[in-house]
């Protein structure tokens, strides 16, 4: 049987793994152990920070329209069961644009809220 060499394969792996770590740190981005290990947890990161950045920004749009319906003399909770209630269907990232760039808007939708409900 024929014997299989492996340095064109694991050159080239090694190669496709140092250059995914360029820029990083010290021997990270020149030794192929420490450079692999630092690759893995980095790409382990990317993975789990798509998912956070959902919940992020979902946090970020409540603490808004709550802040918005703070000044309309509302609570967050209460604006959304309000909405529900009139059947206004806008989703949160929405609702927090509304709040930041067009206050007077956002009010409109809170008094249409409230007296529907």
């Amino acid at each position: 049987m024929a014997r299989i060499k492996r340095a064109v394969n694991a050159k080239k792996r090694h190669k496709k793994v140092l250059k995914q770590a360029k820029g990083y740190y010290g021997s990270k981005s020149l030794l192929f152990r420490t450079a692999n290990q630092a690759v893995m947890k980095s790409l382990a990161y990317s993975y789990i920070g798509r998912k956070h950045k959902k919940r992020d920004f979902r946090k970020l749009w409540i603490a808004r329209i709550n802040a918005a319906a703070r000044i309309n003399g509302t609570s967050y909770s209460k604006l959304m069961g309000n909405l529900k209630k009139a059947n206004i269907d806008i989703n949160r990232k929405m609702l927090a644009e509304l709040a930041v760039n067009n206050p007077e808007e956002f009010a409109k939708l809170v008094e249409a809220a409230n007296k529907n409900a």
